[in-house]
Formats: C-alpha cells, sequence, structure tokens
C-alpha cells in the first residue's frame, strides 16, 4: 500500500488555478503508486470564511468531474477540500473521490473559533474508507485539537487516521504531538496535510508528515513550500520518500 500526503501553496479563491494544482499533483501520485492521496484543508479554495458561500460546492458539483475522472483512471482515492453547501447548511468539509466513481463526504466535527459564524459543525458525514485491509478515518483541522474525535476513530476499528489542516508555524508543533500521541495511543498510522504557504492571509507551518501506528515519525517535509509525502507499507514497515516541487 501506498498513501500520499499533499502540501500545497493555494491561490486563494481562485480555484480554477487550485484544481489545475490538484491534477498535477494526483498524477504524480499516482505514477508512484499511491493508491490515496491527501490535500490540506479547503484545498481547493484556500482556507475561507466570509467567502466561503460563494466559494462552495454542492456534492454533485460538475467541478468534481475531473477529479472524479482522475480517480477512475488512476485507481486512486482523493481526499479534497471545500466550503460544501447541502441544503440549507454549509459545512467545512472534504469529498473523498474514490476509483470507482463515488464520492462521500466527511465534515467537520469540531470547528475552529470563528468558524460558527460561517460553517456548521457535523457528526452525520464520517465515513470510513477501505483500501485493501486498511479502515481509513478522516479529520479536519481543529478536530485533532479533540483527542474524542481520534478515540472515535479508533473505536470504528481504523487502522489509518488521515487529517487534512491548516496549522500556522506556531501551531504545528502541537499538531505534531497530538498525532504522534493518537498514534501510539490508537495503534493508528497517521497521515497529515497541511499547507506550504499562505492562505487566509495567514502563514501556514507546513511539515506534513505520517507516524506509524507505534508513534514514530516516519517522514515530515519542509515548513514550507510544495510536493508530496507518499509512503508505502511492505508487510508491517514503512518506507517514505519526499518529492519537492
Amino acid at each position: 500500500m501506498i498513501l500520499a500526503a499533499a502540501q500545497t501553496q493555494p491561490k486563494r479563491g481562485d480555484i480554477d488555478s487550485n484544481l489545475l494544482d490538484h491534477y498535477r499533483l494526483i498524477e504524480l501520485a499516482a505514477k508512484n503508486g499511491a493508491q490515496l492521496l491527501v490535500f490540506p484543508e479547503l484545498s481547493i479554495t484556500g482556507y475561507e470564511r466570509e467567502d466561503a458561500t460563494r466559494l462552495a460546492f454542492t456534492k454533485n458539483d460538475s467541478r468534481l468531474d475531473f477529479l472524479k475522472k482522475l480517480a477512475f483512471k488512476n485507481k486512486i482515492t482523493i481526499i479534497a477540500g471545500a466550503p460544501i453547501q447541502i441544503e440549507s447548511d454549509l459545512f467545512l468539509g472534504e469529498f473523498c473521490i474514490s476509483p470507482n466513481d463515488t464520492i462521500s463526504i466527511y465534515t467537520k466535527q469540531f470547528l475552529h473559533t470563528g468558524e460558527e459564524l460561517y460553517y456548521q459543525p457535523s457528526f452525520d458525514y464520517n465515513p470510513i474508507l477501505e483500501i485493501e485491509n486498511e479502515r481509513i478515518s478522516c479529520a479536519i483541522c481543529a478536530d485533532i485539537d479533540h483527542p474524542k474525535h481520534a478515540e472515535n476513530a479508533s473505536k470504528n476499528n481504523s487502522s489509518i487516521y488521515i487529517a487534512s489542516i491548516f496549522f500556522s508555524p506556531n501551531g504545528i508543533p502541537k499538531a505534531h504531538e497530538s498525532l504522534q500521541n493518537y498514534a501510539s495511543q490508537y495503534q493508528m498510522n497517521v497521515l497529515m496535510a497541511n499547507f506550504g504557504g499562505d492562505s487566509y492571509g495567514s502563514p501556514s507551518g507546513g511539515r506534513s508528515a505520517f507516524w506509524n501506528n507505534k508513534g514514530e515519525l516516519i517522514a515530515q517535509m519542509e515548513d514550507s513550500g510544495s510536493g508530496l509525502l507518499l509512503v508505502e507499507k511492505k508487510n508491517s514497515d514503512w518506507s517514505s520518500k519526499i518529492l519537492n516541487d
């Protein structure tokens, strides 16, 4: 099994440009054998609050069509984030696009202070992804600040915990500490994708990373810049490769 995290530098509100970057990184991940690629929080739009309604996607949004084609062609699961409008509610969410032409939605369960003015939290959209013999749970940013979130993933028998985040340089050490603790406490492999450049007018901390289910850090990217972190499981051991742009 090969998993990948994309560390990206989004252009604020420029969906077309950000999608082109997604396409490029998906093709690169697939070329390197990845079966799953996760992007950071709100990767398609960049992190947004005030403009979230204007930038929002729907479940069957036509702008997802080419992502679906890439997932099918490359036999890769893609996790990409956007504001998601479902009926009258707006969620901070992500699309889990499977190679079999299906899309499931994960919505952020624990909002960061201030996000509640624009988004609704929800526990109703919480898919478990399955690849080979692995069960995969998703998390978005502030979710990882709540230990109950990782505990619930463990109770769902998840073997892999995947976090899409937007953490600042000051916040990233605490994020790493929390994720490493979850990996060792719940015996889950943990993959995290963070931005490697500014979003929402604020710097991000990069350092996208992977911990094995013993809590050992296998690899991490630099604190800025974009590219891919790839990890491969052979038997029970993981190896890594970083491709910088």
